[in-house]
């Protein structure tokens, strides 16, 4: 991709991949715990059937909320960097309103079906298993809840979180960049996959998508982290008299 488009290539759909960050993160891992104890109702310890079904939630509501910024982004990744004259799309916005105007508003959520079962599935492995490798951790005292923990937990998560969900993630890539009326559903476009390339078509990028989620858990879990623990003290100072 450097050799033929240049280095500027390696981030197309920037600003698009930001907003979908923002608005997905923003919830499917904000509400994570209120979800998760709201199947527990009020246990002190959740169960494994609790943190699936609140990753299951959390990861369908992002979808609902932000698959517009899903479909943008991967539009702006397939296209070609070329000459700006030849290129379908030339900036975020205009892109919502092509979409939207060739296609209908249904078209800026064109695979929600398979983007909410990918979702799902990626937010029950990161966060359930993050959650399982941290406790696992503790409880044999192979590690304290530090940053080395956090980082172990958050890069297991992401291998975890790559076997299972690369191909639902191809899947919906294929079916969302496709042309229209080249599918006729996500399910359509897995069984063609299977009949013509077969089922190595379904982990086509393995490795750069391992590297994308290992890097994107291990910043995402040891941020995350950091910042409760750092709310979490300003206010016990806030509420501590002085």
């Amino acid at each position: 991709m450097v050799r033929t488009e240049g280095a500027r290539s390696l981030y197309n759909g920037l600003v698009a991949g930001l907003q979908r960050q923002m608005s997905f993160a923003s919830v499917r891992i904000g509400l994570y715990d209120s979800v998760k104890q709201f199947y527990n109702k009020g246990a002190e310890h959740a169960g494994i059937g609790s943190r699936l079904l609140a990753g299951c939630t959390t990861g369908a509501m992002a979808v609902a909320l932000a698959q517009p910024t899903d479909v943008v982004k991967v539009r702006f990744q397939a296209q070609a960097n070329g000459s700006s004259g030849n290129r379908r799309y030339q900036g975020t916005m205009q892109a919502y309103k092509t979409i939207a105007k060739e296609e209908g508003v249904k078209g800026l959520w064109k695979g929600t079906s398979p983007n909410i079962a990918r979702n799902a599935i990626v937010n029950c492995t990161e966060l359930v298993t993050y959650d399982l490798i941290k406790d696992a951790l503790l409880k044999s005292n192979l590690m304290s809840d530090t940053l080395p923990c956090h980082f172990t937990s958050a890069f297991g998560a992401g291998f975890c979180t790559t076997v299972i969900a690369s191909p639902v993630d191809v899947v919906k890539t294929r079916y969302m960049n496709s042309a229209q009326g080249q599918y006729c559903s996500a399910l359509n476009c897995a069984f063609t996959m299977m009949k013509k390339e077969g089922p190595t078509a379904f982990y086509k990028g393995f490795m750069p998508s391992f590297l994308r989620l290992g890097s994107w858990n291990v910043v995402m879990f040891v941020t995350y982290e950091q910042l409760k623990r750092g709310m979490m003290i300003a206010h016990q100072n806030w509420a501590t008299p002085v």
